[in-house]
């Protein structure tokens, strides 16, 4: 009420002193850890790739804003910023540039401001753009760099296959788990990040606690992460269990491939998740059991970010029925 008027503004209303602005930078010093290792592993082309993606996402966003949507710019809050390092960590370190720069106008443009900019978007706007450059240039976006063995700074010229990649392509030409033991990385390997694979995908532990950070900082909340890291755990142990020559083990599904960047850093986005506790454990479930079945019998070897953005989609009908108790709604009282 100010003099004597009610006045009645949209949601949200609750005051705080956390800003958009202040999350976005919360998330990306969440992601330090896992930067510096894609810098040790990988070296200038991990710089380069990060780089270009964050420069084309800001400058795209500001263009568009002013002289297409002639909107205000609204690249200071820090959601381009993050866009452009999440789709790099998406990508391998080798992208043409020209592709990296397609994907982040793909991402800014199409998948964030064609809905109307932050807070209005559907889907991820990272993971579109990683999609779309999956689909539209497959032979390069499944080219991955395999670091020196001794020379963790220098990228060799050859390609090698992911952890994931190779199961997917040893158990189609019929070896089992046992004879491609040799080939898949160690789980200490898959923890500190000496694997081929995506810029963000190197090392689990750094993006673990990266997802601390953001625990502590109470930008997110355990309930996607850990239900989703959970499920998969479950799912993939069953498989697992029933058949070990034909299924791999719980450890190495959690911790290659984009589980854990997905479970901590994509799913979690405030704009494109459910808004209640029981809504975001269903929308973590959901992911979980997509991304177990696309990679154990699916064509693609990683199926995260397919599985995030189809429950991006579902998170209005999780939202209409997992609603939040109304502000002054009245509470039956215990007796006791």
């Amino acid at each position: 009420m100010a003099d004597g008027r009610i006045i009645i503004s949209a949601s949200p209303h609750v005051h705080s002193d956390r800003t958009s602005k202040r999350v976005m930078y919360d998330v990306l010093i969440a992601l330090v850890p896992a930067f510096v290792i894609s810098l040790y592993v990988f070296g200038l082309p991990a710089l380069v790739l990060t780089s270009v993606a964050v420069i084309s996402c800001i400058v795209f966003e500001a263009a568009i804003q002013k002289y297409l949507l002639k909107t205000e710019v609204t690249v200071s809050d820090g959601s381009a910023l993050i866009t452009g390092v999440l789709l790099a960590f998406n990508l391998p370190s080798s992208l043409p540039i020209w592709m990296i720069i397609v994907g982040s106008f793909v991402a800014i443009g199409i998948a964030k401001l064609s809905f109307g900019g932050l807070g209005n978007n559907i889907f991820n706007p990272a993971l579109v753009g990683r999609v779309f450059l999956l689909v539209s240039f497959p032979a390069q976006m499944t080219y991955w760099p395999t670091p020196f063995e001794n020379n963790m700074n220098m990228v060799d010229a050859v390609a090698g296959e992911t952890t994931l990649g190779i199961i997917k392509e040893g158990l189609l030409y019929g070896e089992t788990m046992t004879t491609l033991a040799s080939q898949i990385p160690s789980v200490t390997d898959l923890l500190f990040g000496f694997t081929s694979g995506s810029a963000g995908e190197m090392s689990a532990l750094a993006l673990m606690l990266g997802g601390v950070y953001m625990l502590a900082r109470k930008v997110i909340t355990w309930h996607i992460p850990i239900t989703i890291l959970v499920t998969m755990g479950v799912m993939t142990g069953i498989f697992w269990l029933a058949d070990p020559e034909q299924y791999a083990n719980p450890m190495i599904h959690l911790l290659s491939g984009g589980a854990v960047l997905g479970a901590f850093y994509m799913a979690t986005d405030l704009v494109t998740s459910p808004m209640t506790k029981k809504g975001m454990v269903i929308f973590a479930i959901g992911i979980a059991v997509i991304t177990v079945v696309i990679r154990l019998f699916g064509a693609y070897p990683e199926g995260i970010s397919f599985a995030i953005l189809i429950m991006n989609a579902f998170v209005p009908l999780i939202n209409s029925y997992f609603k939040p108790r109304r502000f002054g709604s009245k509470i039956k009282a215990k007796i006791v």
